[in-house]
């Protein structure tokens, strides 16, 4: 990914917060992490987040998706006597459709990724609005897709590993490259 493209993201993502009256510092703004997860498509599979607590005990962070943008399939497994990643998505703003294990949903909303159906294997849609929040269990796959607007969701959770998730998708690189102009 370009570090235009990852700028430009970051200051579409501080938009995002700012309109719906989420404070940032600059140093946030500057750091806001935009994961394309290695597939070269940011707007169709993608995510942008700040993470503002990360400890050995609990995590917070602040998701956000531009409009119909996914965040692939992963579950966060077990690691050491640890049983892996408990997190809670508090919709902020848009709408967000949450996919994880369990009986299917009929007629889902969301959109699978063209070229990637293969990697989409959960549709227990859960659909969550401003003010609607949901937990994930450990060890449940899951994925996520921003409606028409976009959404910002906030999570909190045990601690966060990102680098130990495991994506149904094995194209993804949970840290892709970032290159120059």
């Amino acid at each position: 990914m370009k570090r235009s493209e990852i700028v430009k993201a970051q200051a579409r993502a501080a938009e995002m917060l700012k309109a719906c009256n989420i404070e940032i510092t600059e140093q946030e703004r500057t750091s806001i992490e935009v994961a394309c997860f290695g597939l070269n498509e940011l707007e169709i599979q993608g995510l942008e987040l700040i993470t503002y607590v990360n400890t050995d005990r609990y995590c917070a962070k602040e998701l956000l998706l531009f409009p119909l943008q996914t965040c692939p399939e992963h579950l966060h497994p077990p690691i050491g006597t640890d049983p892996g990643k408990m997190e809670t998505f508090r919709c902020r703003s848009g709408k967000v459709f949450l996919y994880v294990e369990g009986e299917a949903t009929k007629s889902i909303q969301g959109i699978i990724p063209v070229g990637s159906e293969p990697y989409y294997t959960v549709f227990n849609e859960i659909e969550l609005n401003p003010g609607e929040q949901y937990t994930i269990h450990p060890g449940i796959k899951h994925w996520f897709q921003a409606g028409a607007d976009g959404a910002v969701v906030s999570e909190f959770s045990s601690t966060s590993r990102d680098e130990f998730d495991i994506f149904t998708d094995t194209r993804i690189e949970r840290m892709p490259t970032v290159t120059e102009d």
